[in-house]
Parts: C-alpha cells; sequence; structure tokens
C-alpha cells in the first residue's frame, strides 16, 4: 500500500484560502496594474491633505464652523465638477483627461504647500485652494472609473472593484494617522508636498496607460444636455436607480458618523483613544473585507449580494446603536465597513456592466452625486435626529430602517433582486 501523503490535502487547503483572500486576477493585466498602482499613491496622499486641510484651518480660525463651511465649499465643486468630468470623459481620450486632471491636483497640491510653507495665513485663499482641488479630483474620480471596464474583462470587474475599495480603504486608515504623527515632526506643509510628489508618480502611471478614445457613438463634445443625459439614463434604467437607492438608504439612515464626536464625549468618555477608533472601524473593516473579497466577487447575484450587504450594514449598526463598550462598538463599525465595501464592489460592478461605453463616464458622475451627497445628508439627519431623541434612538433606529428598507427592495423589487452578472 502506497503511503499516505499530506500533500493534496495541503494543495486543497491553500486553494481555499486562495479564493477566500482578496482576487488578484485583475493585477495580470499590465494596463489595470499601472491604474491599480496609482491608486495605492493617491489614496495616502489624498487622506494626508483631508487631514492637513482642516487642522490649518482650525489653527487659523479656531472654529469649527469655519471647518465645516470648508468641507461644503469643497463638496459644490466636486460634485459639480464630477458631473461635467463624467461627460467630458464620454467624449475624449480618457487617458489624456486623467493625465489632465491628474496634473491640476497636483498644481493645486503644491499651491497649498507654498502658501503653508510661506505662513500666508489666508483662509479665504486656502478654501479656494481646496475648491481647485476637489474640482479636479472630482473631474478624475468618474474617467478612472469608466476607465476599468477597457481594463479588464467583464466577468473580473467585481474583483477590480474589490482590489480598488480596498487600496481606499488602506488610505482612508492609514492617511490620517501618518498625517497626525508627522505633523508635530515635520510641519503642516510637508503633508501638501507629500500628496504633490505622489501625484507625479500618478501622472507616470497614467502616461504609460494605452489610448482611450471614445468609441464610434459617443458625443463629440460635452454639453449640458449630456449631462441630464446621464441622470434620465440613471433614472430609466431600474437596475441603476435601485443601486443608487439602495446606497442612499444605507448612508442617509445608518451612517451616524456627525454623532461620533458626542459619542467619545458621553458615552465612551472614560476609554482612551474614543474618537479615533470610532472613525477608524469602518475603513479597518473594510480593509479587512477587501483582503477576504474573493470569498464573495466571484458570485453572479449582484442584485441579490447587494441587498444582503446593505442589510448586514444595517444589523452592524444597530449593534452599535446598542453598544456601550468602545471595543464592542467598534467590532460592529468594522463589521459594517466590510458589508459596505461588498455593497461597493457590486453596485459600481452592476454600473460598470449594464451602461455603454459612450455613457460610462456621465454615469460615474451621477455615481459621485450619490457617494459624496449620501453621507452629508447622513451628517444633517443624524444631527438633528441625535439632538431630538438621543444618540442610541437615532443611531439604532437608522440601523433598522436600512434592514426594513432592504426587505422592501428584496420583497416589492425582484428585478433588482434576481440581477445577476452575465457569464
Amino acid at each position: 500500500m502506497p503511503p499516505v501523503t499530506t500533500a493534496e490535502p495541503d494543495a486543497e487547503r491553500r486553494g481555499r484560502i486562495r479564493r477566500l483572500a482578496v482576487d488578484t486576477r485583475p493585477l495580470r493585466h499590465k494596463p489595470y496594474r499601472r491604474l491599480w498602482t496609482s491608486t495605492v499613491v493617491t489614496a495616502m496622499g489624498s487622506q494626508m491633505t483631508a487631514v492637513a486641510v482642516p487642522y490649518q484651518i482650525y489653527q487659523l480660525t479656531h472654529s469649527s464652523g469655519w471647518v465645516g463651511i470648508a468641507s461644503f465649499c469643497g463638496l459644490l465643486p466636486l460634485i459639480v465638477f464630477g458631473l461635467w468630468g463624467g461627460a467630458v470623459a464620454d467624449t475624449m481620450d480618457r487617458r489624456t483627461l486623467m493625465m489632465l486632471t491628474n496634473t491640476g491636483v497636483a498644481v493645486a497640491s503644491l499651491a497649498l504647500w507654498v502658501q503653508a510653507a510661506l505662513h500666508v495665513d489666508s483662509v479665504a485663499l486656502l478654501i479656494v485652494l481646496l475648491m481647485v482641488q476637489q474640482g479636479m479630483f472630482g473631474m478624475n474620480s468618474p474617467v478612472r472609473q469608466a476607465t476599468i471596464p477597457r481594463l479588464v474583462p467583464p466577468e473580473e470587474l467585481p474583483a477590480a472593484n474589490a482590489l480598488g475599495g480596498t487600496i481606499m480603504s488602506v488610505g482612508a486608515l492609514i492617511g490620517p494617522m501618518l498625517g497626525g504623527a508627522l505633523i508635530p515632526i515635520t510641519g503642516l506643509s510637508a503633508l501638501y508636498l507629500i500628496d504633490a510628489c505622489g501625484l507625479v508618480v500618478v501622472l507616470w502611471a497614467v502616461i504609460r496607460l494605452p489610448s482611450l478614445p471614445p468609441l464610434e457613438h459617443a458625443p463629440r463634445r460635452a454639453r449640458v444636455g449630456h449631462i441630464v443625459e446621464g441622470f434620465r439614463v440613471g433614472l430609466a434604467n431600474s437596475l441603476l436607480a435601485w443601486s443608487f437607492g439602495v446606497d442612499l438608504i444605507a448612508m442617509i439612515f445608518g451612517l451616524p458618523r456627525a454623532l461620533f464626536p458626542q459619542l467619545a464625549d458621553t458615552t465612551f468618555a472614560h476609554q482612551h483613544f474614543a474618537l479615533g477608533w470610532l472613525y477608524a472601524a469602518i475603513p479597518l473593516g473594510s480593509l479587512v473585507g477587501g483582503l477576504l473579497s474573493g470569498s464573495f466577487s466571484r458570485l453572479k447575484r449582484h442584485g441579490l449580494m447587494t441587498i444582503i450587504a446593505v442589510g448586514c450594514w444595517g444589523l452592524a449598526i444597530i449593534g452599535f446603536g446598542l453598544s456601550d463598550n468602545l471595543a464592542l462598538a467598534a467590532t460592529f463599525l468594522a463589521l459594517g465597513g466590510a458589508a459596505d465595501l461588498m455593497s461597493m464592489v457590486f453596485r459600481q460592478s452592476i454600473l460598470q456592466s449594464v451602461v455603454d461605453d459612450e455613457l460610462k463616464g456621465r454615469m460615474q458622475g451621477v455615481f459621485i452625486v450619490v457617494v459624496a451627497g449620501g453621507p452629508r445628508l447622513a451628517d444633517l439627519v443624524h444631527g438633528v435626529a441625535g439632538a431630538a431623541v438621543g444618540t442610541r434612538t437615532a443611531i439604532t433606529c437608522g440601523g433598522i430602517l436600512v434592514v426594513l428598507g432592504m426587505i422592501a427592495v428584496s420583497v416589492f423589487v425582484p428585478s433588482y433582486r434576481d440581477h445577476a452578472a452575465e457569464g
């Protein structure tokens, strides 16, 4: 009788681990690998700038009100130029547009570095530069996302989106921590300079992408009517409309970040680093979810998986709202972050797969409006609700509404629930 060997069980075990781990198949395609590598760099630098700007404004004004005003001022060009950039992305070579917008972001970051290094100390100038930077970023984001379906096969879109989401989670987790640690050592201006230098690396990666000209039926010029057409197509296509709708339900009712400062000051007042853990928990969970995305990125039932993911997000928020212990609360937020990553993967894959290429840029612009606007509406809703009924009630009821919303979508919108990817 031949000796029993453990090679086959070991191979099976390694195979199971690989299927659970993040699916790296899209990285086999050199153009996508270059685009993804550039995302690695920008994820860190942009998050450090996201720390530097509000910190500098607060140092100049000693007012949280001015910090909020600056954030709102940055949102407006992000939405406006996100929509416009999506329309332009459908009319010109997408590599060229990425080169131009990345250069614009880099120039804005260099200007932020100069004003900080020279101690100009002008809040108005700082807000204007922030608006320019956010406008350029708004134009850049939809064209980057619209480019991905041209670089990977359709069956690998969920895996590509999971890879991108994982890297953004790394940036959201490490960037602010690194930025906060560097300010006392290198000074504030160094954060802007690091971001600008990183964008030079990004520009090099984009230049090496293949040409990505518009396809035959794409419009020749971007007009306001083309932006309106993007909204019309998004609302007319029930799959797209409901993919946006489930995200708005998840964010508006289930994102209680506006209550984090109050929770840190009251509910978790005697627990160290409470505010930092509350803000870090969701991106930490998204990172873990991304690293384990192989467990779900190959699934075909994109509509059902989105509903399940958002429902899990709602359950996690309910658990968070009922938690008095910081570790337990952070655990629920992390579970929610993993569910949110899963939702993003399938919603983005639905958008990229059901929209024709000549409309992908505009639909990514609409996607930016939803992604950027939902959390701001959530801040308003939870801020008002928390003041009216208390933080625990506002958070828990919000999570319940998310779960009920997903049950309703599953029951009453079978076309979305049953949507499956081709192939």
